[in-house]
């Protein structure tokens, strides 16, 4: 067993807990006494869009749940589970869906590989494509292609997380709350706002026409 990756980790972390306390002596007493994060950030699981680090954004300013794709499932209890905690505990006032480009989960869906279990959860984005299959079809540059389709499946995720009974339910008994469709470029670093925000059910019909036109 190679413990020297391992091991470093744990030296890095001391690192920077030193760091961290030579800025702020209180920092992690502060952190300690509880989190009132203003944003829930539903992202993919790939390694290279860490949360945090690409808003610049401190420990405790951020809630975070992340799935393959940036998928917002109905059935999926554990996203559920979340978005119901930071809600309705934590009143975060902005969701945040973000995708990035280059994402493996999307690049599977379409096409037709199997891959085990996961082809279960790729399903779900397979569905995205063929929402929207007539305007994917019209793009013949592969690269242009998928790039939409990231951007669409963020969106469709907007919408769907708008349609849950927490957001729902949320925005009834008058709570503030925004959500919000991003595409991250890993090769580049910079994030790219599609414009899909809701505030409101009022809002879903006409956010959906604009950017499904």
């Amino acid at each position: 067993m190679n413990t020297k990756f391992y091991k470093q980790l744990l030296e890095n972390n001391k690192k920077w807990v030193s760091t961290k306390l030579d800025l702020d002596p209180q920092f992690f007493e502060r952190l300690a006494n509880g989190q009132q994060p203003p944003l829930l950030w539903i992202g993919c699981a790939d390694s290279r869009v860490p949360a945090n680090e690409i808003i610049g954004a401190q420990p405790g300013e951020v809630f975070v749940h992340r799935n393959i794709a940036n998928m917002v499932v109905h059935s999926d209890m554990n996203m559920l589970s979340v978005l119901d905690y930071a809600v309705n505990v934590l009143n975060v006032k902005h969701i945040i869906v973000c995708g990035h480009y280059g994402c493996g989960g999307v690049k599977a869906a379409m096409g037709s590989e199997t891959y085990g279990l996961i082809d279960n959860w790729i399903r779900h984005i397979k569905d995205v494509y063929r929402f929207h299959r007539e305007e994917l079809d019209l793009i013949f540059d592969e690269t242009e292609r998928f790039n939409r389709f990231v951007e669409l499946n963020v969106i469709e995720q907007v919408h769907d997380l708008a349609k849950t009974s927490i957001v729902q339910n949320a925005w009834r008994g008058g709570k503030q709350l925004s959500l919000h469709g991003w595409v991250y470029g890993i090769g580049s670093g910079i994030i790219k706002d599609l414009e899909v925000n809701i505030d409101s059910e009022e809002q879903l019909d006409e956010v959906y026409q604009l950017n499904f036109k």
